[in-house]
């Protein structure tokens, strides 16, 4: 029935169509297979993408080649660029999206791409031969070949929803669980635990009274994912926030005895950084408020998804609670929140490159691998679908580092360390985050990603000339200076110190009060370059000035590591002969099987000390 593949992707959603687009992209033949065409890339908690490192992360897939930024931007309903009152290595952009449309707009692309052939199933085995996947069968009984296969399971691996007392099989509202795979992978020597995620309820927004809650528009000029040049809505919609209270509080204190996550009936391990509103009751239960923002699902629908109200609670309990809210007191719900429990496999199993370490051309990626959020799995779907097609035809690995991307980090961090809890990725996990922005996605993987052979060479040839100009705007700042008369009234109105003699316009605009615009102010020939450069250079230009010391500190710190970071370690080494490791220290190196001295440094038990017998043994 089926002819072989060389890529078979397992699962639709974010994950899997990263891994669908980037092999076949490169060249690969590959089939998606889905439980439910319909849900294809469904957005399935809030309709956004992006938000604090991880609107870095999208940026990152979209300089690379994938389609996450482009889907984005076509379907935004608002743009926001978060924490702009802080340094640019903190700036992260964020869009509220259209759900439907996300959708439509993410399979119309893959239909769009001849190497993807989509099928709907359940995959329920993988097929393995002499410890290398190549194929699967599904619950239809049909065995389907492949090189290799691509696990984006995401919460269907016998997922598990709770509704107060209720409990019920499935791996998203209204749809079934996926069953027998963990078990065949657990048969196989894989370790496998229990996660938990949760969403809110979904209510009527004809049943809101907004005149109670506080408008929250977007940026006025809007910003953007995708580097290409991607049509944006015209227009934005308006979101809004409101507040819980101490009356909601009781109201849900009401339903705790029935909780499923306070009668331990929940096992798996819930998102620290985003937890349910019974759990924030409960944990900060000196806070008499808690912000609840009102989001639309899309441009037509009355369809309102409140973040910040996720609960398991019980559905009477829930509209009871939503009820107090100002705002919501006549509010009708959609559908109830719910939690969900489902099975993962811890990440130190992996590879950097997401292949597993016990089956050959076998990769997980996404929620499979504990993380949480719709960026973290298509980064991670990308990055493995890149490495099944290079794996299969004998090709240079991708891997990046982490001194590179967030994506570098992201992986990194699972592969190294592992996680307990669903992993969430943030600017503090990124110890070069002023190197990584988002603004610099481009200038730092676009050149991998055409060496790959993702991105065309006129893409190519934009991003040198963004840095080429960028470049000549930062020499002619470095070269040329403006006279104290000229700047100082500007600076006066800053509140900054005037100057008494001429000046080189880098140094002022190395003052934190001074943007390049109030120096073309001072300066007529500054003016009339930055009238020839997009925003876009010019804005690259100005950080690069603006931090230009840290960046070369920061430079000096990633090549003192890159030398760890070089000394590749033998895949098969035995730690176990190794006298002079701690005990632990083998057992964990042993694990891991980390690539470089680098990865072993990062290693949780692994000491200092260690690392200098590692070194040396090396030497």
């Amino acid at each position: 029935m089926f002819d072989k593949y060389n890529v078979i992707v397992v699962g639709g959603g974010h994950a899997g169509c990263e891994a669908a687009a980037a092999a076949a992209n490169l060249g690969s033949s590959v089939l998606l297979i889905t439980m439910n065409m319909a849900t294809i890339a469904q957005m399935s908690c809030n309709p956004a993408m992006g938000g604090v490192a991880k609107g870095q992360i999208v940026r990152e897939i979209d300089a690379m080649g994938g389609y996450s930024g482009v889907i984005a931007d076509k379907t935004t309903i608002q743009f926001r660029m978060l924490n702009r009152s802080k340094g640019p290595a903190m700036w992260s952009p964020r869009t509220q999206n259209d759900r439907m449309r996300f959708a439509e707009e993410w399979r119309l692309q893959l239909e769009s791409i001849p190497n993807i052939d989509i099928w709907q199933d359940t995959v329920k085995e993988i097929v393995v031969k002499n410890e290398k996947a190549c194929g699967v069968v599904t619950s239809l009984g049909v065995t389907i070949d492949c090189d290799a296969v691509v696990l984006t399971n995401g919460t269907f691996l016998n997922g598990t929803i709770h509704i107060g007392e209720k409990r019920f099989g499935g791996g998203r509202t209204g749809e079934k669980a996926a069953t027998g795979l963990t078990e065949q992978l657990v048969g196989l020597g894989f370790e496998s635990g229990r996660m938990k995620t949760g969403t809110p309820p979904r209510v009527d927004g004809r049943s809101l009274d907004y005149s109670k809650m506080e408008e929250q528009w977007g940026d006025e000029e809007r910003g953007r994912f995708s580097f290409t040049d991607v049509e944006l809505p015209t227009e934005q919609r308006c979101c809004w926030i409101t507040y819980t209270n101490e009356a909601v509080h009781d109201a849900l204190k009401e339903g705790f005895e029935k909780s499923p996550m306070f009668t331990g009936r929940i096992k798996g391990l819930g998102p620290r950084y985003c937890p349910s509103i019974e759990d924030k009751i409960n944990r900060f239960a000196e806070r008499d408020r808690h912000q609840i923002f009102v989001e639309p699902e899309g441009w037509k629908t009355v369809e309102i998804y409140v973040n910040g109200f996720s609960t398991s609670l019980p559905e009477d309990i829930q509209l009871k609670a939503l009820r107090l809210i100002p705002g919501f007191e006549k509010a009708k719900m959609f559908r109830p929140g719910y939690a969900i429990e489902y099975d993962f496999f811890p990440p130190m199993q992996l590879d950097l490159t997401l292949e597993t370490f016990r089956i050959k051309h076998l990769f997980f990626a996404g929620q499979i691998n504990g993380t949480t959020g719709y960026e973290e799995a298509a980064s991670q779907g990308f990055i493995a679908g890149v490495n099944a097609h290079q794996r299969i035809n004998d090709l240079h690995e991708l891997i990046l580092k982490r001194s590179e991307s967030y994506i570098g980090v992201l992986i990194d961090d699972l592969v190294t360390k592992g996680t307990e809890e669903p992993y969430r990725m943030f600017t503090s996990r990124a110890e070069h985050r002023l190197l990584l922005r988002q603004d610099n996605a481009d200038v730092r993987l676009t050149p991998i990603a055409h060496r790959l052979g993702l991105v065309s060479d006129e893409r190519l040839d934009r991003v040198r000339l963004k840095i080429t100009q960028a470049n000549l705007l930062v020499d002619y700042m470095r070269n040329h200076s403006v006279a104290a008369d000229a700047i100082n009234p500007i600076l006066e109105r800053l509140h900054s110190s005037p100057i008494s003699q001429k000046t080189r316009l880098f140094h002022l605009l190395s003052r934190p009060q001074v943007t390049i615009h109030d120096l073309a102010v001072a300066d007529p020939d500054l003016s009339a370059l930055l009238s020839r450069h997009t925003k876009e250079v010019i804005e690259q230009a100005e950080i690069n000035v603006k931090y230009d010391s840290y960046f070369q500190k920061e430079w000096d710190i990633v090549e003192r590591m890159r030398k760890m970071e070089d000394k590749e370690i033998n895949p098969d080494f035995d730690y176990s002969n190794l006298v002079s490791l701690s005990k632990e220290a083998r057992e964990k190196l042993a694990k891991v099987r980390p690539r470089t001295l680098g990865q072993a440094s990062r290693i949780s038990g692994v000491s200092p000390s260690d690392v200098s017998v590692l070194m040396i043994h090396m030497s």
